[in-house]
Protein backbone atom coordinates (compact mmCIF):
# COMPACT_ATOMS: atom_id res chain seq x y z
CA UNK A 1 0.00 0.00 0.00
CA UNK A 2 1.13 3.71 -0.70
CA UNK A 3 0.13 6.25 1.83
CA UNK A 4 -1.14 9.94 1.13
CA UNK A 5 -0.24 13.56 1.90
CA UNK A 6 -2.38 15.83 2.77
CA UNK A 7 -1.64 19.46 3.41
CA UNK A 8 -3.29 20.22 6.40
CA UNK A 9 -4.37 23.85 7.05
CA UNK A 10 -4.44 24.53 10.84
CA UNK A 11 -5.82 28.00 10.58
CA UNK A 12 -4.19 31.42 12.07
CA UNK A 13 -3.69 31.15 15.81
CA UNK A 14 -6.88 29.73 17.38
CA UNK A 15 -7.49 26.11 18.29
CA UNK A 16 -11.01 26.77 17.42
CA UNK A 17 -10.90 28.02 14.26
CA UNK A 18 -9.42 24.33 13.15
CA UNK A 19 -11.69 22.57 10.86
CA UNK A 20 -13.69 19.58 11.57
CA UNK A 21 -11.88 17.95 8.69
CA UNK A 22 -8.54 19.30 9.49
CA UNK A 23 -8.80 17.40 13.47
CA UNK A 24 -9.92 13.88 11.40
CA UNK A 25 -7.12 13.93 9.24
CA UNK A 26 -4.31 14.43 11.78
CA UNK A 27 -6.63 11.85 13.70
CA UNK A 28 -6.26 9.39 10.74
CA UNK A 29 -2.19 10.08 9.65
CA UNK A 30 0.55 7.90 10.97
CA UNK A 31 3.06 10.88 10.18
CA UNK A 32 2.75 14.42 11.62
CA UNK A 33 4.90 16.66 9.05
CA UNK A 34 6.04 20.36 10.57
CA UNK A 35 7.55 22.60 8.65
CA UNK A 36 10.04 23.45 11.17
CA UNK A 37 14.01 22.40 12.72
CA UNK A 38 12.43 21.49 15.65
CA UNK A 39 8.58 19.95 15.00
CA UNK A 40 7.25 20.68 18.90
CA UNK A 41 8.53 24.05 18.73
CA UNK A 42 6.64 25.33 15.92
CA UNK A 43 3.30 27.47 15.96
CA UNK A 44 1.44 25.48 14.04
CA UNK A 45 2.24 22.34 16.03
CA UNK A 46 1.31 24.36 19.13
CA UNK A 47 -1.99 24.87 17.75
CA UNK A 48 -3.19 21.12 16.49
CA UNK A 49 -1.78 20.29 20.16
CA UNK A 50 -4.57 22.79 21.88
CA UNK A 51 -7.12 20.93 19.98
CA UNK A 52 -6.17 17.29 18.62
CA UNK A 53 -4.64 15.41 21.77
CA UNK A 54 -3.68 12.48 19.59
CA UNK A 55 -1.13 13.97 18.18
CA UNK A 56 0.84 13.43 21.24
CA UNK A 57 1.49 9.95 19.68
CA UNK A 58 2.05 10.46 16.43
CA UNK A 59 5.97 10.09 14.61
CA UNK A 60 6.59 13.59 13.89
CA UNK A 61 9.18 14.77 10.93
CA UNK A 62 10.74 18.79 11.17
CA UNK A 63 10.69 19.72 7.60
CA UNK A 64 13.64 22.64 7.39
CA UNK A 65 11.98 25.72 5.58
CA UNK A 66 14.34 28.75 5.79
CA UNK A 67 12.69 31.96 6.42
CA UNK A 68 15.02 33.14 3.27
CA UNK A 69 15.27 35.12 -0.20
CA UNK A 70 17.63 32.85 -1.79
CA UNK A 71 15.35 30.84 -4.09
CA UNK A 72 18.45 28.07 -4.89
CA UNK A 73 18.47 27.32 -1.13
CA UNK A 74 14.80 27.01 -0.85
CA UNK A 75 14.04 24.95 -3.24
CA UNK A 76 16.82 22.53 -1.93
CA UNK A 77 15.07 22.26 1.44
CA UNK A 78 11.85 21.77 -0.67
CA UNK A 79 13.65 18.81 -2.26
CA UNK A 80 14.71 17.51 1.19
CA UNK A 81 11.32 17.50 2.34
CA UNK A 82 9.60 16.08 -0.45
CA UNK A 83 12.39 13.07 0.32
CA UNK A 84 11.72 12.36 3.87
CA UNK A 85 7.74 12.48 3.10
CA UNK A 86 8.70 9.94 0.15
CA UNK A 87 10.04 7.72 2.10
CA UNK A 88 7.43 7.79 4.70
CA UNK A 89 4.39 7.28 2.32
CA UNK A 90 6.61 4.43 0.41
CA UNK A 91 5.80 2.63 3.32
CA UNK A 92 2.42 3.14 3.29
CA UNK A 93 1.83 5.62 5.97
CA UNK A 94 -0.41 8.70 5.78
CA UNK A 95 1.68 11.82 5.85
CA UNK A 96 -0.28 15.38 7.70
CA UNK A 97 1.49 18.09 6.51
CA UNK A 98 0.64 21.04 8.61
CA UNK A 99 0.37 24.78 7.35
CA UNK A 100 -0.71 28.01 8.86
CA UNK A 101 -4.28 29.06 7.54
CA UNK A 102 -4.51 27.53 4.28
CA UNK A 103 -2.03 25.60 2.39
CA UNK A 104 -3.39 27.30 -0.78
CA UNK A 105 -2.09 30.82 0.44
CA UNK A 106 1.96 31.80 0.29
CA UNK A 107 2.50 28.45 1.52
CA UNK A 108 5.36 25.98 1.31
CA UNK A 109 3.44 22.99 0.98
CA UNK A 110 2.52 23.86 -2.54
CA UNK A 111 6.23 23.20 -3.93
CA UNK A 112 6.84 20.21 -2.12
CA UNK A 113 3.42 18.72 -3.28
CA UNK A 114 4.23 19.22 -6.86
CA UNK A 115 7.08 17.38 -5.90
CA UNK A 116 5.48 14.30 -4.76
CA UNK A 117 2.99 14.23 -7.17
CA UNK A 118 5.33 13.98 -9.66
CA UNK A 119 6.80 10.70 -8.28
CA UNK A 120 2.99 9.55 -8.89
CA UNK A 121 2.06 9.51 -4.77
CA UNK A 122 -0.95 11.28 -3.97
CA UNK A 123 -1.50 14.20 -2.58
CA UNK A 124 -4.64 16.00 -1.01
CA UNK A 125 -5.45 19.60 0.03
CA UNK A 126 -7.44 20.43 3.38
CA UNK A 127 -8.28 24.04 3.46
CA UNK A 128 -8.11 25.63 6.78
CA UNK A 129 -9.18 29.38 7.86
CA UNK A 130 -6.71 31.99 6.57
CA UNK A 131 -5.42 34.77 9.00
CA UNK A 132 -6.33 37.43 6.91
CA UNK A 133 -9.97 36.26 6.61
CA UNK A 134 -9.54 36.08 10.49
CA UNK A 135 -8.47 39.12 11.19
CA UNK A 136 -11.25 40.99 9.33
CA UNK A 137 -13.86 38.97 11.33
CA UNK A 138 -11.74 40.21 14.03
CA UNK A 139 -11.80 43.87 13.51
CA UNK A 140 -15.66 43.23 12.03
CA UNK A 141 -14.40 44.07 9.05
CA UNK A 142 -15.83 42.87 5.57
CA UNK A 143 -12.84 42.14 3.37
CA UNK A 144 -14.76 42.86 -0.07
CA UNK A 145 -18.65 43.59 -0.85
CA UNK A 146 -20.70 43.90 -4.07
CA UNK A 147 -18.60 44.93 -6.86
CA UNK A 148 -15.13 45.56 -4.81
CA UNK A 149 -11.67 44.25 -5.84
CA UNK A 150 -9.46 42.37 -2.90
CA UNK A 151 -6.05 42.50 -3.31
CA UNK A 152 -3.32 40.86 -1.45
CA UNK A 153 -0.12 41.82 -0.93
CA UNK A 154 3.37 39.76 0.59
CA UNK A 155 4.84 42.66 1.29
CA UNK A 156 8.41 40.37 1.94
CA UNK A 157 8.38 39.64 -1.66
CA UNK A 158 7.08 42.72 -2.99
CA UNK A 159 8.58 45.91 -1.75
CA UNK A 160 8.13 48.45 -3.83
CA UNK A 161 4.34 47.62 -5.24
CA UNK A 162 2.39 51.05 -5.12
CA UNK A 163 -1.20 50.69 -4.23
CA UNK A 164 -3.32 52.11 -6.90
CA UNK A 165 -4.79 49.75 -8.01
CA UNK A 166 -8.66 50.61 -7.04
CA UNK A 167 -10.21 48.43 -4.26
CA UNK A 168 -9.45 46.87 -0.81
CA UNK A 169 -6.02 45.61 -0.05
CA UNK A 170 -4.77 42.56 2.26
CA UNK A 171 -1.02 43.55 3.53
CA UNK A 172 0.71 40.55 4.79
CA UNK A 173 4.42 39.76 5.81
CA UNK A 174 5.33 43.14 6.63
CA UNK A 175 7.31 41.57 9.83
CA UNK A 176 11.12 43.90 8.67
CA UNK A 177 9.76 46.52 6.36
CA UNK A 178 6.57 47.80 8.52
CA UNK A 179 8.45 51.40 8.12
CA UNK A 180 8.05 51.13 4.59
CA UNK A 181 4.42 50.03 4.13
CA UNK A 182 3.35 52.80 6.79
CA UNK A 183 5.13 55.70 4.97
CA UNK A 184 3.28 54.03 1.89
CA UNK A 185 -0.30 53.91 3.44
CA UNK A 186 -0.15 57.37 4.77
CA UNK A 187 0.25 58.63 0.81
CA UNK A 188 -3.48 57.24 0.70
CA UNK A 189 -6.64 57.95 1.66
CA UNK A 190 -7.52 54.10 2.84
CA UNK A 191 -9.44 53.18 6.06
CA UNK A 192 -6.29 51.67 7.86
CA UNK A 193 -6.82 48.34 10.63
CA UNK A 194 -4.32 45.60 11.78
CA UNK A 195 -3.92 42.54 13.57
CA UNK A 196 -1.23 41.32 14.77
CA UNK A 197 -0.70 37.75 16.55
CA UNK A 198 -4.82 37.02 15.29
CA UNK A 199 -6.73 34.70 17.71
CA UNK A 200 -3.46 33.87 19.90
CA UNK A 201 -2.98 34.90 23.92
CA UNK A 202 -0.43 38.33 22.51
CA UNK A 203 -3.06 39.59 20.36
CA UNK A 204 -2.79 43.34 19.76
CA UNK A 205 -5.60 45.44 17.57
CA UNK A 206 -4.25 48.45 15.54
CA UNK A 207 -6.78 51.00 14.04
CA UNK A 208 -5.19 53.36 11.85
CA UNK A 209 -1.59 53.65 10.38
CA UNK A 210 0.11 55.48 13.35
CA UNK A 211 -1.12 52.80 16.02
CA UNK A 212 0.84 50.09 14.18
CA UNK A 213 4.33 49.61 15.84
CA UNK A 214 7.37 49.89 13.28
CA UNK A 215 8.33 46.65 15.00
CA UNK A 216 5.22 44.51 14.34
CA UNK A 217 5.72 41.10 14.30
CA UNK A 218 5.92 38.40 11.04
CA UNK A 219 2.09 37.24 11.59
CA UNK A 220 0.43 41.17 11.39
CA UNK A 221 -2.01 41.62 9.07
CA UNK A 222 -2.59 44.91 7.73
CA UNK A 223 -6.52 45.44 6.10
CA UNK A 224 -6.82 48.92 3.96
CA UNK A 225 -10.20 49.90 2.49
CA UNK A 226 -10.91 52.37 0.36
CA UNK A 227 -13.42 54.54 1.73
CA UNK A 228 -16.05 55.45 -0.51
CA UNK A 229 -18.28 59.39 -0.44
Amino acid sequence: MIGTLYGVGVGPGDPELMTLKAVRIIRKCDVIAVPAKEPKESFAYKIVSAAVSEIADKELIGINIPMINEREKIIKEHENGAHLIQTHIERGKNVAYLTLGDPTIYCSFGYIARMIEAKGFHVEYINGVTSFCAAAARLSLPLAEWDETLHIIPVAHKMGTSLSYEGNYVIMKPSGHMKEVKELLNKTDFMVKSVENCGCSNERVYSGVDEIPDDAGYYTIIIAKQVKS
